[in-house]
């Protein structure tokens, strides 16, 4: 079974029509040679090979992990597994960083904790005391946990004091965060998964589900082959498997997507399908909103994004006309040109037709990583812990008064620092230690070669927790091995809030610790303290890391008061807000419609979408949102690094089914990196044919930033656009060309979410040499050509 699970990526299919229970199927790998009498026991944990979050149980024997089984229970996966949740956990038993290493006369050595963490805790102490808080950062990740994330933000925030904090999610969710934020007044996804199994339409935009999600896909792919089946529609330039199985496909120009959006709305609302009556108690901006997008006529949009304007109008009407709405998207808009604004444009259409708070109608801005809402809810992307206002004083002073330190040592006299921002920082010599967890920005980040240059600057001390050797250890001057999941125990979040316990299934091989280890050493070694002189944090274990949590987000949206490791325990998953009159989890958030914008417990007073100015306290109070959600718009406009006569294509990047990130884990995975071991470039059968590129032949994409040498893949992407997947680091490069996606992409970021546009530079495309056979890409997820 388990091998056919490369070639049949979403399984067996158990069809159900509207309102069903999605029925179970339980999906099961155990390496070759074992049964289920071979296993001395089964752990609960959760998959972190993508935002889905799906339960599943570790398979132990003799104190080494030998297979994975999702529990048949799980509110999020009812059993099932996708190829990365049943192959990916095996890549880590492979090439592990097992002790600590210092760089010492230009090179790498391994050495002991006690000297690692003095070299750190040397220059710390030296920076602080001559620079002061400022010269500290932490670029962190979407792959740790709850205990993790908090314990650094209060190390951060009320032991150090600096505001330069961010992860990686800043590149896949910065905007899923800021648009709910705009429109809603905090974070936080309204819809819930089971609005998928009532829906009778469901909106993707810029979300390529069958590959990013393979489990949910699959929850989605079951309706549509059960009775009375939702109607799709699909923004993508590619012809993904979900645009193929969609009523109405807009393969949008990249760079559009808000010309797009803004006439989708027009269509709404001259189209009579607006629900007046909840508009007028719920919201606030209508007649602005309907100011701006009124030039987005189906013909102008139609210009504007090379689609056809009768297919804009078919998506209008699925909108308009159904009862039960979900709507899901994800980094083909997140990634793109004015992202925040078009995101909140999907929030804006279903506030216009009351599509929230009930079965079937429901939003998921979805995150790209398995704990990147924890990053956001707990303060490590810069913001302040439990989705409280930096703006607000009342918000620090609760912060103070439970972290117990001065209001004036927390950071909130300046917006949060982003991580470009924490990278030129590190360029102009002002942040003199940098720490980097669970992360790989010598791959992942954008405009690659500069990126690799700040790393590798003499100006900082670049220290790296991770669990394997990477482009990025390549250049720190200290590494840390790091614990993975199924090592160490804790919590994470998934994107329609659902909790899961992952229990410590084994020991961390060699000297490995977690990274909760890792940050209370360093805090107690620099003898962190609050105003009572008792440590910072007050905690060492996980549990009571999540304690500490659980009272930081009591009161707030995300609010965890009511949760316990002994509840999560056995638990198909909890849904926050958990509370004492919650107990179980909540399902749906905004049943009530009354929205978090109220001026005292808002997250943010919101920003212009087109500029990204702030709105002041003033002008937030002077709206009177009090509850109801903010309808913004923004106008249309030119994407920068316009195609021309050098460079006439753009680019965009993306993952691949069968891995996940820089392919740290799945790359070690045997059967996740047979199915998927090199780059490719997709290229349109119209762009490639006067390139005199065919099928295989290896090509340079290059553009004003750098190049990569793949080999083609003809495919369905939309004429004028390639596709490159960004997986694909050269740690193993030798004297080969680049691979890395990340060359080729522009340090420029969305005004709002200040999330960099991977999305939409122009590139150019030139012939290298014929190759020695088809593309290396998958052929079970294919944009085909024609197709």
């Amino acid at each position: 079974m388990t091998a056919d699970r490369i070639a049949d990526v979403w399984g067996t299919r158990t069809p159900m029509g509207p309102g069903a229970p999605w029925p179970q199927r339980v999906d099961q790998h155990l390496v070759d040679g074992l049964t289920d009498q071979d296993v001395d026991r089964w752990v609960q944990s959760a998959c972190v090979l993508c935002s889905n979050g799906c339960g599943l149980d570790i398979a132990v024997r003799d104190d080494r992990m030998v297979g994975v089984r999702g529990r048949a229970d799980d509110r999020v996966s009812h059993g099932r597994l996708g190829p990365k949740g049943l192959f990916g956990w095996q890549g880590q038993s492979r090439d592990r960083l097992l002790r600590p290493m210092v760089r010492r006369h230009g090179k790498l050595e391994e050495t002991t904790w006690e000297d690692a963490m003095g070299v750190v805790v040397s220059r710390s102490r030296e920076l602080l005391e001559s620079r002061g808080p400022l010269s500290h950062a932490f670029y962190t990740s979407g792959q740790l946990m709850i205990e993790e994330y908090y314990t650094l933000a209060v190390i951060g925030k009320a032991g150090l004091g600096t505001p330069h904090m961010d992860g990686n999610t800043r590149l896949c969710t910065a905007t899923a965060a800021a648009a709910l934020k705009e429109t809603f007044g905090t974070d936080g996804q309204p819809g819930s998964y089971t609005d998928l199994d009532h829906a009778d339409a469901v909106f993707h935009y810029g979300h390529n589900v069958a590959e990013t999600q393979t489990v949910l896909w699959a929850r989605m792919l079951d309706r549509l082959e059960g009775s009375d089946p939702p109607r799709h529609v699909c923004v993508d330039p590619r012809r993904t498997a979900v645009a193929q199985r969609s009523d109405v496909h807009l393969a949008v120009r990249p760079g559009t997507n808000l010309a797009l959006m803004n006439g989708l709305l027009r269509e709404v609302i001259h189209r009579g399908w607006v629900d007046e009556e909840y508009v007028a108690a719920h919201t606030r901006g209508f007649d602005e909103l309907v100011a701006t997008v009124e030039p987005y006529t189906p013909s102008h949009v139609a210009d504007i994004c090379r689609v056809s304007a009768r297919d804009l109008e078919a998506a209008a009407e699925i909108f308009g006309t159904s009862e039960r709405i979900v709507s899901t998207v994800l980094q083909g808009f997140y990634q793109s040109h004015q992202a925040t604004a078009a995101s909140c444009q999907v929030n804006n259409l279903h506030l216009l037709r009351g599509m929230l708070g009930r079965p079937g109608a429901g939003i998921l801005q979805m995150n790209g990583q398995p704990t990147a809402q924890n990053n956001r809810e707990t303060g490590v992307d810069g913001d302040l812990s439990g989705f409280r206002n930096w703006e607000n004083e009342s918000h620090v002073r609760e912060l103070a008064e439970l972290w117990d330190v001065d209001p004036m040592k927390i950071p909130h006299w300046a917006p949060p620092t982003h991580a470009m921002q924490i990278m030129r920082y590190v360029e102009q010599g002002s942040i003199g230690l940098l720490w980097v967890a669970g992360t790989n920005p010598a791959v992942s980040l954008p405009d690659l070669e500069r990126v690799r240059r700040i790393l590798s600057s003499d100006s900082v001390l670049v220290v790296v927790n991770e669990s394997f050797p990477n482009e990025t250890t390549e250049l720190a001057d200290v590494v840390l091995p790091a614990a993975l999941w199924g090592e160490k125990t804790g919590t994470f979040t998934n994107v329609d809030r659902t909790v899961h316990l992952s229990e410590q299934a084994v020991r961390p091989p060699g000297e490995a610790r977690s990274d909760l280890d890792i940050w209370v050493d360093y805090a107690r070694r620099m003898d962190l303290r609050d105003r009572s002189g008792r440590p910072i944090p007050r905690w060492e274990t996980p549990e009571d890391a999540f304690d500490g949590w659980r009272d930081c987000s009591r009161g707030r949206p995300c609010d965890y008061s009511g949760m316990s490791y002994e509840l999560l325990r056995g638990s198909p998953g909890i849904q926050w807000p958990c509370t004492e009159d919650a107990p179980t989890g909540t399902e749906r958030i905004y049943t009530d419609h009354v929205f978090n914008t109220q001026d005292d417990y808002c997250e943010t007073y919101g920003h212009d979408l087109l500029t990204g100015a702030s709105t002041t306290p003033e002008q937030h109070r002077a709206a009177r949102f009090d509850g109801r959600a903010r309808l913004k718009a923004a106008e249309w406009t030119p994407a920068p690094d316009a195609p021309d006569e050098d460079y006439p294509l753009r680019l965009g990047t993306g993952r691949t089914v069968y891995h996940f990130h820089t392919r740290t884990k799945t790359g070690r995975a045997p059967e996740l990196d047979a199915a998927a071991p090199e780059a490719w470039v997709e290229i349109s059968p119209e762009d490639a044919e006067p390139l005199g590129v065919a099928e295989g032949d290896i090509v340079r994409v290059e553009s004003r930033r750098g190049a990569i040498e793949v080999p083609a893949r003809i495919a369905g992407v939309r004429p004028g656009a390639v596709f490159v997947p960004f997986h694909y680091g050269d740690v193993d490069k030798g004297d080969r060309p680049s691979r890395a996606a990340n060359e080729l992409t522009m340090s420029v970021w969305d005004p709002v979410s200040k999330q960099p546009a991977f999305k939409g530079g122009a590139v150019r495309v030139t012939r290298v040499r014929a190759g020695d056979g088809p593309a290396p890409a998958p052929p079970t997820t294919p944009s085909p050509e024609g197709a």
